[in-house]
């Protein structure tokens, strides 16, 4: 609960959007491969010392876990053609021949399957997600800080509660 009162108060703060939408990226990135992996604790490690909005980089990530779920056979399919490829077997040879190339576990089907997908994912999630978050202040936020339900909410004892209590 506490999470998405700070993504809701994220989308709608000043915010720049493009923290948001890489925090949804890289969340997106760290969902959808097996979460104990080395390029997910570079990742996390980008996350935090990059000014991204953790809360949406959060949200992000257990959103796409979920997705991740749905597409583990297709992310398995996908990483079993991509370790199978004739072309690439001395590739994966090399690299695997290394401690890096052990600790990176790109061995895995679902791991590079998984890492594929995302990273093809990129250039379609962060632009929209910064769309998405630019199109919800422009148009629906303004909408619904019009409605007068909206404005009797923000007055009330309830909202100033609210807003205390998501710090």
């Amino acid at each position: 609960m506490r999470l998405l009162i700070k993504l809701l108060k994220a989308i709608n703060s000043e915010a720049r959007p493009w923290q948001i939408a890489v925090a949804v990226t890289l969340g997106m990135i760290m969902g959808l491969t097996p979460l104990y992996r080395l390029h997910n604790l570079l990742i996390l490690f980008i996350a935090l010392f990059v000014r991204v909005n953790f809360a949406s980089f959060l949200a992000s990530f257990l959103l796409f876990s979920g997705i991740a779920w749905m597409l583990d056979p297709v992310m398995d399919s996908m990483g079993e053609s991509m370790l199978m490829a004739s072309g690439w077997q001395g590739v994966w040879t090399s690299l695997f021949n290394t401690t890096l190339g052990q600790l990176s576990q790109f061995n895995h089907t679902l791991t590079i399957g998984g890492l594929a997908l995302s990273l093809l994912l990129v250039p379609v999630v962060l632009p929209g997600s910064w769309l998405l978050v630019v199109q919800y202040r422009a148009r629906f936020m303004r909408w619904v800080n019009k409605l007068r339900v909206m404005q009797v909410i923000k007055a009330s004892k309830f909202m100033r509660l609210y807003a205390s209590w998501g710090n």
